[in-house]
């Protein structure tokens, strides 16, 4: 079961959210000239390695959807609590992208600045297409054995 379409859905949800750790989500450019990057960990300087403002609960909850898409991989033979896993985690992805926002908003507020989204942003989103899609497939295998333990 572990070769199945959804955990090849799993495998590239788990990918697209591990690489916001190593890509930028955003760029904010000051009022008074300063180029600032939000990352996942929060709102740092382009030109040094210091961190001007850290955020601890979008690292926190990105780490618990990593670990929560990678896992469910691997409770293939128990589907209902596997697709119970994957609905949670699409809630987090959107909870994710929710606390981003607000927190983009916010250093734009304070900065008095202008903010331009990286490709990235739309990763928890795809990840969420992906989840519900990984669901689906589950629910069909699902189905498909509960169909032929009738048969017996």
């Amino acid at each position: 079961m572990i070769q199945r379409i959804q955990s090849v859905y799993l495998v590239v949800v788990t990918i697209l959210m591990a690489s916001i750790f190593f890509y930028p989500y955003a760029e904010l450019l000051a009022d008074n000239g300063q180029v600032f990057i939000f990352q996942f960990n929060g709102l740092a300087f382009l030109e040094e390695d210091s961190i001007y403002s850290l955020t601890v609960p979008p690292i926190i909850l990105l780490s618990i959807i990593v670990l929560i898409s990678f896992s469910s991989i691997f409770f293939y033979k128990k589907r209902i609590l596997q697709m119970r896993i994957n609905l949670i985690n699409i809630f987090l992805m959107i909870g994710y992208l929710g606390l981003n926002y607000y927190y983009i908003q916010s250093f734009t507020n304070q900065l008095n600045g202008v903010v331009s989204y990286k490709i990235t942003v739309v990763f928890p989103f795809v990840s969420a297409v992906l989840t519900y899609l990984a669901i689906r497939a589950i629910g069909k295998d699902e189905a498909l054995i509960r169909s032929m333990d009738r048969i017996r």
